[in-house]
């Protein structure tokens, strides 16, 4: 049997590994310094992409608040990714922006 909120289980841990592969290329650009807040934005969406993940997969009675929080880092993370034109940040900017609206309306 599939968990109750499946569709934004998915859609966070799709995030969080766009987040991840996202970090990684960031660091392999010309002007990483540029990226340093794209970095940080990418690490901190990630891990609560996973832990929201966790929480609904075990029915968490934390885990409508936890999906409120997720949903305001993921939007974070992508308006941050949007501003530079590498693929790895449109693609992270489209999961975050996707996770965003499954974890808003998970939470409703």
């Amino acid at each position: 049997m599939l968990p109750l909120y499946q569709t934004c289980i998915d859609a966070c841990l799709k995030c969080a590994n766009a987040c991840e592969f996202c970090a990684t290329s960031c660091l392999n650009e010309q002007d990483v310094q540029s990226m340093t807040k794209c970095i940080q934005l990418d690490r901190d969406c990630a891990d609560i992409c996973y832990l929201a993940a966790k929480y609904m997969a075990r029915g968490s009675q934390f885990a409508k608040q936890l999906c409120v929080l997720c949903a305001q880092i993921c939007k974070t993370c992508g308006d941050e990714c949007s501003k530079f034109p590498a693929q790895h940040c449109k693609d992270c900017a489209d999961a975050c922006y996707k996770c965003a609206t499954e974890c808003e309306s998970m939470s409703q």
